[in-house]
């Protein structure tokens, strides 16, 4: 089969590899499509894998059609069809314990520590990995998407936003979207995005949602404008970004909620104003990382996939550049230069 692997930081290329044999619980998994992460490029390019692990295949937003099991595994999985979470944590460690499995102190991953979904195939640990969709015209591209919509889910679920409260959310990528979608399922009226690039701040109003550009306008004046002259209940700060940061700090109400999702790539600096506004306000900072997989109080990867086998999360709008395996590649090296812009990008297997 062919799978794009990293050889060294730097050396990312499209082989071919047997396709791996499954065996006790692990299911071997058809892969009908991969997401392109904003943390596949630095690693890809700067970082390397999580261990420095060679040769390894990249990507953990993926899902696809199971077509074998091992000897251990229930037969009756083969031909269903579903996303991967891609978390294999130790289940011996405290977090674990409590069901908080991204908090693992000792986990593997698939896509960064062992070999993941830029692949025909792929080999699973077991069914619990397993997220099944029951609707047959889900599309495998909407699948790869299940990861960073879990992600966005997360994000909004943590901020504690409920119904007639309003949303400002800095950040109009594809999670900074969904954010914006979920946020509407969960009931928050107004919703704003924030972006600093025309062409991220077009492409989000083209889908419905009111959307500024940061550096041309006065973020804090534009929210009040939508909401009845309000500062934002909750603002959502998903660009890891200093000047993001600081922005949300003065556009929130007093008492109101900065959840920090973003994932910072230098150091973060804010105005000592903003600081001293952090402490007038008396602000609720809620910080969040990736998902939670328990079943207690929910499993947000189980009701991404139903919200969009009902059709009330559509994602695949999001999509703007598909690649087969040998041209994926060259499109996260264009990715990383800057050659392309896009919102969604992902391996699909449909891709030409």
């Amino acid at each position: 089969m062919k799978a794009s692997q990293l050889f060294k930081i730097g050396d990312f290329r499209t082989v071919e590899v047997d396709v791996p044999e499954p065996h006790g619980e692990q299911l071997l998994v058809r892969v009908d499509a991969c997401g392109i992460c904003g943390s596949d490029i630095p690693r890809i390019f700067e970082l390397g894998t999580s261990k420095q692990k060679y040769p390894l295949t990249i990507g953990h937003e993926f899902g696809g059609e199971i077509v074998a099991v091992g000897e251990d595994a229930d037969p009756n999985l083969v031909g269903k069809r579903g996303a991967i979470f891609p978390c294999i944590p130790c289940r011996k460690c405290e977090s674990c314990e409590t069901g908080n499995y991204a908090m693992c102190l000792d986990y593997d991953y698939l896509g960064s520590r062992s070999d993941g979904g830029f692949a025909e195939y792929c080999l699973v640990p077991s069914a619990w990995h397993f997220v099944e969709s029951r609707n047959p015209d889900l599309s495998g591209d909407a699948l790869g998407m299940v990861e960073p919509c879990t992600v966005a889910q997360h994000a909004v679920r943590l901020s504690g936003i409920s119904a007639g409260q309003s949303l400002l959310i800095f950040g109009a990528g594809p999670i900074g979207q969904m954010m914006a979608r979920w946020g509407k399922i969960f009931g928050a009226d107004p919703i704003m995005l924030v972006d600093v690039a025309d062409d991220k701040v077009a492409f989000a109003e083209e889908r419905g949602v009111k959307t500024v550009n940061c550096l041309k306008v006065n973020v804090d004046e534009e929210f009040r404008k939508l909401n009845n002259g309000r500062p934002a209940d909750v603002v959502i700060e998903g660009t890891g970004t200093g000047a993001a940061l600081g922005n949300a700090i003065e556009c929130v109400k007093t008492f109101g909620t900065i959840v920090m999702m973003g994932n910072p790539h230098r150091d973060t600096t804010i105005k000592l104003h903003q600081h001293s506004l952090i402490l007038r306000k008396e602000l609720k900072i809620q910080g969040i990382w990736n998902s939670h997989y328990a079943q207690s109080p929910i499993n947000e990867w189980h009701y991404t996939v139903k919200m969009m086998d009902e059709g009330r999360m559509p994602v695949e709008d999001l999509i703007t550049h598909r690649s087969n395996l040998d041209d994926l590649p060259q499109l996260c090296s264009d990715i990383f230069t800057r050659k392309v812009s896009i919102c969604k990008a992902m391996y699909s297997r449909n891709a030409k």
